[in-house]
């Protein structure tokens, strides 16, 4: 029965993973190459990851510097970066694609953070949604008699700690993020 517990616990882990990567591709007004890690380019038909056609690096603080290894893919970089939802607009020298991220303004902070808590609270539903379906395997095995009721019991009480603790870690996480961005 362990063994349950730590495949839900496994997949709760994942679903916090997820909420973190979500959170590093928020920027928090410094040059992070994990913003670009979302966006695609269209290389010879086939939708490629940015960091898989360039080198991604960073000057200084506030800059992002993309140079592909194909000197055909300047457009469509900057295109993709263009169409997507980072709102910074690319300059390209003709070798390299800059990308300089202003400072932000408290109204883009707060949207921001608005963006944090909707991926923390959408982490909590995950990790409850795996509950459920736990929940709903191990009283499917106790109708079978593969278990007792008071193993069931004992049972949903660890499921619900797991829960719980997976959701303060969430909160924690989007605590820290929110810090992150109003920091100025």
């Amino acid at each position: 029965m362990n063994e349950l517990l730590k495949e839900y616990d496994v997949k709760m882990q994942k679903t916090v993973d997820v909420v973190v990567s979500d959170f590093a591709s928020v920027r928090a007004g410094r040059a992070n190459a994990a913003v670009l890690d979302k966006i695609t380019v269209d290389y010879y038909g086939v939708a490629t990851p940015l960091n898989q056609v360039g080198t991604i690096s960073s000057p200084d603080p506030r800059t992002l510097m993309i140079q592909p290894w194909d000197g055909s893919l300047l457009k469509a970089i900057e295109k993709a970066i263009q169409t997507s939802d980072l709102g910074i607009n690319p300059q390209n020298d003709g070798k390299v694609i800059r990308l300089a991220f202003p400072q932000l303004t408290e109204e883009r902070r707060k949207e921001l953070t608005k963006q944090v808590r909707k991926y923390g609270e959408g982490g909590k539903v995950a990790v409850r949604n795996i509950r459920r379906d736990a929940m709903d395997k191990l009283k499917a095995l106790e109708k079978k008699s593969e278990i007792t009721e008071d193993d069931l019991k004992q049972m949903e009480k660890e499921l619900q700690d797991l829960t719980e603790k997976r959701c303060k870690q969430l909160d924690e996480l989007t605590a820290k993020k929110e810090a992150e961005l109003m920091a100025v």
